[in-house]
Formats: C-alpha cells, structure tokens, sequence
C-alpha cells in the first residue's frame, strides 16, 4: 500500500518499480531559502520550505551550512530496505516536517503467534526528518490482529543510523548491508514476540505500573463525590485497555481472560501500544486532525509504550 495524506493506492511491487513509487508519493523537493529582516534585512538564518508549496518546513531556523537531504537520497534509502527484503515489498508513505516509509515485505515473513489468528510481520519504517543529523531505520512489528505497527526500542540490533551526507547514491553498497543487518533481527524479535507470548501478567497491575495511580488525596476527593480528572482519566484509559484487550482474545480465539484478569505479557504491551496508537486523544496538528502514520510516530516516542515495553520485557 501506498500511502500519502489523503491519498490510498494499493498496489505490490518489485525493485525497478521502487524508486518510481517512492518518487510519486513524495513529488516535491525541500529547499534552503534565506530568512530576512525587516525591509529584506539580511540575517545569517536560512528556512526550510517546500518547493511546490512554499510551506514552511521544521521548527526553526538553519544555518547556512545546513544541507537538505533529497528525494533521492529517500529513493536510495527504500531501495536498500527493499533489498533486504527480497525486493517484493509494500510502501507506505508518509511526510510531515520529514520523509517516512514504512517497507513491508511478502506474508512468507509471517510470525505465527497464537494460532492463525494473531500474526506478526516485519516492517522497516525509515525516518529521515529534517531536524536531525541522521536517518534512523527502525525493524518494527505489524500485528494483524490488532493493526498495531510497534516499534520496539529495547531489542538490541533492531534499529541502524545513517548518517546525513550530501548524497547517498555512492553509498548504496554500505546502506544494503546495513539493512540485511537489520533484516536479520526479525529472527531475534520472533524469539522475544515468543517470550512475551509464554509469560502471564496481571492486566489491572500492570497498567497501574505502566501509568500510575491517583493519588490517596484524590481518591478520597473522588469517594466524597467530587470530579477529579485523575480519577476519570485513569478509569476511563483502565476501562478502554480492558475492552481492547478482551475484543483481541475474541478475535484471535484466546476466550476469556484468567483468574485476575491475567493474560500473556504480549498482550499487555499490546494493548498499551494499541491503546496509545488508536485510541488516545492527539492535538490537531494545524487545525488538521492527526494521520495514522502519525499516530504510529507518537506512540513510539510514547513514555507509557516505553514502560510497557520494559515491563514487559521483564516478565
């Protein structure tokens, strides 16, 4: 799938069709244009702007010295993560104040988690913004059952840094090899998605330590009939986790949760990932309403996902 702001394209392709498709999603190039004073007074600032639509790019201002990376250093990028999967891949293409891909290979990469209902696939999402020095590639999780796409930050060799040069076409022997490396971590990630799957935590506790609790003040204030917004946010969030968490064992045959609303500690991240993912409230950006790649974005930066990440990990 192909995926732009507003526009869905479904479509399979191979390595000499990667480029073209990559290239159409992003059809625009990011340039550096002085920033002046007023009556065109010059300052030493330059501002990031797209070419077709003059839009602003980024946060703050740049220095002159500050080189812009292209459409063809993205094309480069995708082509390496392709690559290591076999060329056969699914794009979905995202910009906001910088160019995102997430690669998806062929379903023969399909991790069986539980049964054939809850499935697990690689994805490679590349971040390549413009307010830092280097691209990240990251070795993320697509679970089906759920629509989750996590990306996981503890998994030691699922994520690569590359660095921002001027071009990185003369590169591209060096980016494959660094994504195969990455590709090759899909076998460390099944051993842990595994581990998570065979540990059983308890679903109420651990989402009080991934959140916290209110505290015993405004408990007492709530008790007395007083609306405390700690007290709300926290049943409210408890209570959608919880129905999120009971319709995914419908869907993937699990039945009813155990004795003290226990399940398998690979549902917990789930359902904290999930719920940070497709549920939680997100400011409009710009007046426009937050996008799904976005929300993927944030909720891998999400201190709650972090900590359920870790918790976890420590079943």
């Amino acid at each position: 799938m192909l995926f732009l702001k507003g526009t869905h394209m479904n479509t399979n392709i191979d390595k000499s069709a990667v480029s073209a498709a990559v290239r159409d999603a992003f059809n625009f190039e990011v340039v550096k244009l002085p920033l002046t004073g007023a009556d065109n007074h010059y300052t030493p600032w330059y501002g990031l702007f797209r070419q077709d639509s003059g839009a602003y790019i980024g946060s703050g201002s740049i220095s002159e010295r500050y080189v812009p990376h292209t459409a063809d250093d993205v094309c480069a990028l995708v082509e390496a993560a392709a690559n290591a999967f076999d060329n056969e891949v699914d794009l979905e293409c995202h910009f906001n104040n910088g160019h995102y891909v997430s690669v998806a290979p062929t379903a023969d990469y399909r991790h069986s988690v539980y049964g054939t209902a809850d499935n697990a696939f690689p994805r490679i999402v590349i971040s390549a913004g413009f307010d830092k020095e280097s691209f990240m590639a990251t070795l993320g999780i697509f679970r089906d059952a759920c629509l989750n796409l996590m990306l996981m930050r503890m998994i030691e060799g699922t994520s690569v840094s590359i660095r921002h040069t001027r071009s990185l076409r003369p590169k591209m022997d060096d980016l494959i090899a660094s994504f195969s490396r990455l590709a090759d971590g899909w076998t460390t990630i099944t051993d842990v998605i595994d581990h998570l799957q065979s540990r059983e935590v308890e679903l109420a506790g651990f989402l009080d330590a991934v959140y916290g609790t209110p505290s015993p003040e405004d408990l007492q204030r709530h008790h007395a009939g007083e609306k405390v917004r700690s007290v709300t946010m926290h049943k409210n969030r408890t209570e959608a986790i919880m129905k999120r968490v009971m319709r995914e064992r419908w869907q993937t045959g699990r039945g009813a949760m155990g004795a003290g609303f226990t399940v398998s500690a690979w549902e917990a991240f789930n359902a904290v990932q999930g719920y940070s993912q497709h549920d939680a409230t997100r400011r409009k950006q710009n007046g426009v309403a937050v996008g799904q790649f976005d929300r993927v974005l944030l909720a891998s930066k999400d201190s709650a996902v972090l900590a359920a990440e870790k918790l976890a990990l420590a079943a």
